[in-house]
C-alpha cells in the first residue's frame, strides 16, 4: 500500500487529501480545507507549513503531490500562491517525503480526461473514482485530484519501466 498527499495550496485557503493506493485502485483516506486567517503573510505561511507539517505527521503519506503555480492576472496574487506552495513543500520536504507537482491541466486531464475542465466536473469525478457519498468541497477535491494524478503518474511509470521501453541516461529515466 501507497499513501498519497495532495496538495491544493492558497494563502487563504489550502486543500489536502490522501488517498491510499490498493490493488492498483485508490482508496479514499481523508481531506480537508485548511482555512487561512486574514493575517499578515508571514503568519499565514507559517499556518500553512505547520498544518501540512501537522497532515504527514498524522497520516504518514509516502508521496507528496502539489498543483503548479498557474499565471494569474494579478502578479501579487501569482507572488503570495507561490509562497503558499513553498510553504507546503518545505512542510512536505521536512518531513521526508518525496514532492512532486503537477500543472492543473495535467490534474484535470488525469482525472476528468478534459485538461480545460470545471470545478463541478472535477468534484464529480474524484467523487465517483474514490467512491464518496458526496462530492468534497472544492480546495479538498482539487487536492484529492492531485493525489490522483500522482497515482496515474506512478503507475504509469511503473508500468513502461516493466516494459524495458525505459533506460536510464545521464541520470534520468527516458521512455522510449
Amino acid at each position: 500500500m501507497t499513501r498519497i498527499l495532495g496538495i491544493d495550496p492558497g494563502s487563504r485557503k489550502t486543500g489536502y487529501g490522501l488517498i491510499d493506493i490498493q490493488r492498483g485502485g485508490a482508496v479514499y483516506v481523508a481531506s480537508g480545507v485548511v482555512r487561512i486567517p486574514d493575517d499578515p503573510l508571514p503568519e499565514r505561511l507559517k499556518l500553512i507549513f505547520d498544518a501540512v507539517s501537522q497532515i504527514a505527521s498524522q497520516y504518514q503519506p509516502e508521496h507528496m503531490a502539489v498543483e503548479s503555480v498557474f499565471m494569474s492576472k494579478s502578479a501579487g496574487s501569482a507572488l503570495k500562491l507561490g509562497q503558499a506552495r513553498g510553504a507546503a513543500i518545505v512542510a512536505g520536504t521536512h518531513a521526508g517525503l518525496p514532492v512532486a507537482e503537477y500543472e492543473a491541466r495535467k490534474v484535470k486531464q488525469a482525472v476528468v480526461g478534459n485538461g480545460a475542465a470545471d470545478k463541478l466536473q472535477v468534484q464529480h469525478m474524484v467523487k465517483t473514482l474514490l467512491r464518496l457519498p458526496a462530492a468534497p468541497q472544492e480546495d479538498a477535491a482539487d487536492a484529492l485530484a492531485v493525489a490522483l494524478c500522482h497515482m496515474h503518474t506512478m503507475q504509469t511509470l511503473m508500468q513502461t519501466a516493466g516494459s524495458g521501453r525505459s533506460r536510464f541516461r545521464r541520470g534520468r529515466l527516458t521512455i522510449s
